[in-house]
């Protein structure tokens, strides 16, 4: 049985292993995580624009909704956003059916500065990866990527900050990846809720 096939509840039962909330949320939740090994199943146009769909229904500021997604989804596509992936994540992110650069406007339609067009970005990211779970797929988010020469490769204005390249795909085994990489093809931990929550402010 290959990853892409098992039942929501035995990958729940596997994420349990790596992945105990503090307080009651939704297992969808600790179920998404960023695994690096992909299957070469295709994935159809409704699944993919469901994805974007979701991430495009995030939060902003005055609704600018400056988050824009530049999808590489065919061969030739896919070479060029390749060629700007560092090489240790092109190594396992070029199995991935789909690549995402995220990228945000850091200006308003006025011309005044959006200082919250990343913050806002960053929450489509999330709505995109909960979508993407929901439907059966895994997403990674890379930050180890050329950002001029995907500016250059890709046409992308100069009032537009690029964030992240995204991978989406069905979790293929990680057997497939790199000896180096398969130790670490497991749902990560959290830091105790008492280190990032304060109330009132934050203790010395």
């Amino acid at each position: 049985m290959s990853v892409t096939d098992k039942p929501f509840e035995q990958l729940t039962n596997e994420v349990k292993e790596y992945r105990k909330s503090e307080r009651s949320v939704s297992p969808l939740f600790l179920n998404r995580w960023s695994p690096r090994a992909y299957s070469d199943r295709e994935i159809s146009d409704d699944d993919l624009y469901s994805v974007l769909e979701a991430a495009h229904w995030a939060p902003s500021s005055f609704n600018d909704q400056p988050w824009r997604f530049i999808v590489a989804k065919t061969e030739s596509q896919l070479k060029i956003f390749h060629e700007f992936l560092h090489p240790f994540n092109r190594a396992w992110a070029e199995k991935a059916p789909v690549l995402v650069l995220v990228a945000s406007r850091t200006r308003r339609e006025n011309g005044d500065p959006n200082g919250a067009h990343a913050f806002d970005s960053g929450a489509a990211w999330g709505y995109l990866a909960i979508q993407a779970t929901l439907r059966g797929l895994s997403t990674h988010a890379i930050g180890g990527f050329d950002k001029d020469k995907a500016r250059n490769l890709l046409n992308v204005p100069e009032d537009f900050d690029l964030h992240a390249v995204i991978t989406i795909g069905y979790r293929g085994e990680k057997e497939a990846l790199d000896k180096n990489l398969q130790g670490r093809e497991n749902p990560s931990t959290r830091k105790p809720l008492n280190e990032v929550v304060f109330e009132g402010a934050i203790n010395s």
